[in-house]
Formats: C-alpha cells, sequence, structure tokens
C-alpha cells in the first residue's frame, strides 16, 4: 500500500458511481438492484454482454434449490421476483419439463429479464443505473487515506470495454479463449477496439466513505488484483475440515468448469461432424452410472423447451415425459463436458504465487488471472462431448455396448440461439469455485474469518474415520465445535469427546445477512494431466465431503476482505472453505449474497461508515448490524430460517 493502477495510453470516459459492481452474475445483479432500490448509482460491469452469469451467459439455467425452501419460498425479493418473471414470460415456470429442478429456460430470455427487472428497480428507487456490457477490470488504484480518518480504500477503477473492430464478425463468434487476454489489453488489436474507462467516486462527496466496490466477479478478479488475503482449492486437513482430501494446502485443485452448450431434437438424423480433436477427449467421456445410462434421460435432465405434449417415461427410478422434436436441452454433465484439471501444469484459476511469476499482479500487468489453454481445452472438451453423445459409442466408466448413436440431433448455433454464439458454446463457462477471501480476525477466529465444512455438513463425525484421522487434539475439538452449548465441557475434559453430544443443525452467525441451502456438491477435480488422459481418475478423497447440508446462513463476516475498507465480497469468493464452497455456489445463494452486498453498502453510504463497521463489537450491541439486518427482513430478504436458535440444537427445518 499504496498501490497505484499503471497509466494507460488514455482515458476514454470518466464514470462517476456510489456502488460500482464488478460482476454481472447473479450475485452482481442482485446487489445493483437492491442498490438501486435504495436509491443509489450503481455501475455493474461483465466480461461478456449478457446479465445473470450462471442463468445466462454461462448457460445452466435450471435453478438449483432444496425442496423444503421452495416449498415456503424463502428466497430473496429479488430473486421471487425473477422466478416469477420467468412464470409471467412463458406461462409457467418451467417451460423445458426438466427434471433436474422446478424451473429450466433459455439463457437468452434470463438476460433480457434480468436487464428489464434493473431498469424497474432503478425506476422504482429512483437510482441511476449504469450498465458496462463486453467489460472487464484491467487495475485498481488503492490508497491509504489519512482523512478524515485512516483508512485503506479503493480510489479508482480502470476497465476497458471492447467492441468488434470494423469490418469484423460481431462478438460471440470466437470462442471465450481467442479473446480473453485481448480483452484486458489496453492497445487495439485486430479483432478488438477498447474504450478505456476510469470508474471513480462521486466527486460531489468529500464523505469518510464516497463509494463502495462490490467484487462480484466469477474467479475473484478484485480479491487477486487488491492482493487481500485468500484461499484458492484444498484446504489442509483439521478439525474444521475434517474430511479434506490433503494434509497440506493443495490451491491447484479447484471444481471443474463447465462451458454448456444446447442441442435440439430433430425429426430426421442429422450429419454429424467428428471434431478433428474429438478421440483426444473421448476416453473420458461416460453416462458414469448404470442408473444413469439412457440417452433420454440425460436429454431431459436440463431441458430448456419442450415444444410438444408426450407421454411419460422412465428409467433407474427417474421419469420425464418423453423428448420430442423441437425439444431443447442444454448439457452440464460431470463425465461429459465438465472440464476437470487438478494440477500445477494445467489448472484453470492461476494462484497468488502464478499471478506474481507472470507479472500479472505488477500495473498494467493484469490478464483476468485465468490459464486460456484451459479454456481452450475445455471448449474443445466441449464440443467434442456434443459429439459423443450424438454419435460415440464408448463409455469410460461403464465399459463397451453401453453408449449408443443418437443422431437425430443438432447442435444450435447463431447469434439468435439459446446462448447467442455462433460455436454453440456458452459465453463463459461456468465456474463452481472461485478465490476466496478469508474475513478479517476477531476474538473467535484470530487467523481469519472462514465458513468450514462442519458449520453445515450433515456428516457423521463420531464414525471411526473421524477419530482414526485426527489427531486426539483436533478430534477434541471438532466434537467440542459441534456439541453445541456443552463444547467448553469438552475442550475442559468434563466430558469425553465420544461422550459429547451433536448439534444437528449449521452454526448459527449472529452477523446473518442471508440464507442459503443445497447439498455439499462436488465435481472433483482429475489427478492427473491432462484431464482427458486414458484412464485418469478423480482425485483421491474429494468425493469424502460431499452429502447433505443443513440449511446454513451467510455472515457479513465472510464477505469483509481484510486490508481494503471500501470492498464488500458477493458470490463465490466469499470466505468460505473448499469444502463448504461446493453448498454455497448455487443460484439462491449467489442471489442472497448480492442481495447482502447491495443494501450493506447502500447504507454504509447513509451512516457514513466502513462496511467492517457492520461488524465492530459484539453483534447484539451494533445498532449498525441491527439496523442492516432489520432493513434487510423488512425488505423481503430473509437472514434466518425459522426456528433457528442457539438454544435449538436441532434443526427442524429440513
Amino acid at each position: 500500500m499504496p498501490v497505484v493502477a499503471s497509466n494507460p495510453p488514455r482515458v476514454d470516459a470518466t464514470v462517476e458511481c456510489e456502488i460500482l459492481v464488478v460482476g454481472g452474475g447473479l450475485a452482481g445483479v442482485a446487489a445493483a438492484i437492491e442498490a438501486l432500490l435504495l436509491g443509489k448509482t450503481v455501475c455493474l460491469t461483465d466480461i461478456t454482454d449478457w446479465l445473470g452469469g450462471q442463468v445466462s451467459s454461462q448457460g445452466t439455467s435450471a435453478l438449483d434449490e432444496r425442496p423444503r425452501q421452495r416449498q415456503e419460498l424463502l428466497f430473496p425479493r429479488g430473486y421471487l421476483e425473477f422466478r416469477r418473471r420467468i412464470e409471467q414470460f412463458y406461462g409457467t415456470l418451467n417451460p423445458g419439463q426438466c427434471w433436474v429442478s422446478d424451473s429450466c429456460f433459455l439463457p437468452k430470455d434470463a438476460h433480457a429479464i434480468l436487464l428489464q427487472q434493473l431498469q424497474d428497480a432503478a425506476k422504482r428507487g429512483k437510482g441511476k443505473f449504469k450498465w458496462f456490457p463486453n467489460t472487464v477490470v484491467k487495475d485498481i488504484t488503492i490508497e491509504e487515506l489519512k482523512s478524515p480518518t485512516k483508512s485503506v480504500q479503493i480510489t479508482s477503477v480502470t476497465a476497458i470495454q471492447h467492441s468488434p473492430q470494423p469490418n469484423t464478425p460481431p462478438l460471440n463468434t470466437e470462442t471465450l479463449s481467442h479473446i480473453f487476454e485481448d480483452a484486458y489489453t489496453y492497445e487495439d488489436s485486430g479483432r478488438l477496439k477498447k474504450k478505456i474507462i476510469r470508474f471513480v467516486p462521486p466527486t460531489d462527496k468529500s464523505s469518510l466513505i464516497p463509494w463502495v466496490v462490490i467484487e462480484a466477479t466469477e474467479t475473484g478478479e478484485l480479491v487477486a488484483l487488491a492482493d487481500v488475503p485468500y484461499r484458492l482449492g484444498i484446504d489442509s486437513l483439521s478439525e474444521f475440515e475434517p474430511s479434506s482430501s490433503s494434509k497440506t494446502p493443495y490451491p491447484y485443485c479447484t471444481q471443474g468448469f463447465t462451458y454448456t452448450f444446447a442441442m435440439e431434437m430433430t425429426e430426421t438424423p442429422q450429419e454429424q461432424s467428428e471434431p478433428p480433436f474429438y478421440k483426444q477427449y473421448e476416453p473420458y467421456y461416460s453416462y458414469e452410472l448404470p442408473r444413469l445410462a439412457n440417452f433420454n434421460l440425460v436429454f431431459t435432465y436440463r431441458r430448456i423447451w419442450k415444444a410438444l405434449k408426450s407421454d411419460t417415461e422412465s428409467f433407474g427410478g427417474i421419469s420425464w415425459t418423453k423428448p420430442t422434436p423441437g425439444d431443447i436441452s442444454l448439457q452440464n454433465w460431470t463425465w461429459g463436458n465438465d472440464y476437470r484439471p487438478g494440477t500445477p501444469y494445467d489448472n484453470l484459476i492461476y494462484t497468488r504465487e502464478q499471478l506474481q511469476q507472470l507479472g500479472q499482479l505488477k500495473p498494467g500487468g493484469w490478464l483476468g488471472g485465468l490459464r486460456v489453454e484451459a479454456l481452450r481445452r475445455a471448449e474443445e472438451h466441449a464440443l467434442a462431448f456434443y459429439y459423443w453423445l450424438v454419435a460415440g459409442t464408448t463409455d469410460s466408466q461403464l465399459g463397451e455396448g453401453v453408449k449408443q448413436p443418437a443422431p437425430n440431433h443438432r447442435l444450435l448455433k447463431g447469434f439468435d440461439s439459446p446462448l447467442g454464439t455462433a460455436h454453440g458454446l456458452s459465453k463463459y463457462p461456468y465456474i463452481r469455485e472461485s478465490r476466496r477471501i478469508i474475513g478479517r480476525p476477531n476474538y473467535a477466529y484470530p487467523d481469519g474469518f472462514v465458513i468450514n465444512e462442519i458449520d453445515i455438513s450433515r456428516r457423521n463425525y463420531a464414525s471411526d474415520y473421524y477419530r482414526n484421522t485426527l489427531t486426539p487434539q483436533q478430534y477434541r475439538r471438532l466434537r467440542a465445535i459441534i456439541a453445541g452449548l456443552e463444547g467448553f465441557s469438552v475442550l475442559a475434559g468434563n466430558i469425553a469427546p465420544d461422550k459429547a453430544p451433536i448439534r444437528r443443525r449449521a452454526t448459527i452467525f449472529p452477523d446473518s445477512v442471508g440464507i442459503a441451502h443445497y447439498a455439499i456438491d462436488f465435481h472433483p477435480c482429475m489427478a492427473e494431466t491432462p484431464p482427458e488422459k486414458p484412464g485418469n481418475r478423480e482425485r483421491e478423497g474429494e468425493r469424502r465431503g460431499e452429502g447433505m447440508a443443513y440449511p446454513f446462513q451467510i455472515p457479513l463476516s465472510a464477505m469483509i476482505p481484510q486490508k481494503i475498507d471500501n470492498m464488500i465480497v458477493a458470490g463465490k469468493s466469499i470466505a468460505v472453505s473448499h469444502i463448504a464452497a461446493a453448498a454455497y455456489r448455487v443460484h439462491s445463494f449467489e442471489w442472497a449474497s448480492g442481495a447482502a452486498a447491495g443494501t450493506t453498502a447502500s447504507l454504509s453510504l447513509d451512516f457514513n461508515i466502513f462496511p467492517y463497521q457492520f461488524l465492530d463489537g459484539f453483534a447484539f450491541t451494533n445498532h449498525y448490524l441491527r439496523q442492516l439486518q432489520t432493513l434487510l427482513e423488512n425488505n423481503g430478504n430473509p437472514i434466518r430460517f425459522p426456528n433457528t436458535s442457539i438454544f435449538n440444537p436441532q434443526d427442524d427445518w429440513l
């Protein structure tokens, strides 16, 4: 500190914002909506030209929800409004009649719905909405300010907005890997014309906190650029992460990422062209399990459009309406188009050490923080998976004779297609795991706040595995942590670890600002490189931590980074462990964290305090935190599940 951005060749526009939201996924959209409803001027950027992330540009437009939360509609108000608008748009919440979710729909429509929702929020709240598509952050300026009080703040953000050069094809003609690093370069290229934008706080404000920057990118770009403490990949085995697959941190193994694609069923067989790279990736593909080895089952799993009525059919105990010509399906399959690198030679998200070696942490050196070669291979991997689905006859997990061709299908391409690209793949891959901040230390978390596996998991920690794997000291501390109010007696030795009670609910956080619920769902990295290597296997032990989770909370402590005083983190980069992140990544969570970030940022400006000051002292004595939580609840953004209490060790809400 201070960190000063490089000097760009020029600045084409200076834009003032009260709140700058970097990342236009669901977390970023939700943050912008809440801030607009509270009358703020909001700038929102995204690397793509679509809003919505998972539901649009990433092509995972099947809402991941748990049955009870869905039944009670305990979701943020903006998320509920989005669901209502889907239903109004199609006349049904599930136009695809998919079976993975109660709602599957076309990604291109999700973008249009969210854009209208943002515009309506600005009108209702009398805020100002400034949308910057095809825009990436290149540099940030961080300064240590001494007046009116000592603080470290982001004082400007330099971004690059790209457009196609004259007489070149439209954007989304090439896959992301072709333009990714070009988009982060100041200079115009033969393909891209650049507009350099400098985002700054309002010049008419001289307050303690003139603006707030919200990190809502898919891979924690601002987290890396600001160089705040964070983790990446696997955490070491401990009493907090007792199902970890590694005794030491291993940052190269994040969950698999996926380029999705849409395919349509046709009346007649289509001519299918084998990609030149098909043989490289063919050894990977599989239906995975015998009970899933049915093409129609896979096709209808994420079907986003049902063209005609049809009868019901079933396989392996799962039922669906039979596919008919005109039906459209999105593909997102673990042993299909998931790409799962997990070594230092092929990992997608560069570690801090790798970024330093590449010069990306120097002023002007940032190029997005991702391995472009991994993006390129993942694109090939996805296109080859389409060919496997329609023409393949091999199966890496189930052997010969299982996979049969299904030629009556076509890959949907074009700017009017569901994914809006000439190549047919999603504009951006679905990212399941990001750089994850370490929150600020407090009396209970002296090394920095993190939501851990044991805060949410329903695993049986009394099993022999944990007793035999952890050290006696670790096992005692584990049993003390999950003993609820009897924990101190366990630590003091008054209760033997094996005799200690076990709470059966998630950790209750006094600074909760949102809720979510989903299983700890792993798409593990592969053990060897490249991921598609014949005979490759998932990293051993990675699936050990997966399984059901209790309904859980989103504490504000997980959203406040160290070092930077005017930044809030939303989405997948909040302070969660590797295992907890596998549950804290779905649609409603992203929205809830974004709603909390937008509300917190707005109140920070209104109260003229930094976001971290909502955490000062004990929760029940901090009147700023109480006002924030009250506002969230009054605005229809729930912060706790029913019957949540430290005096209730049993979760009755499952």
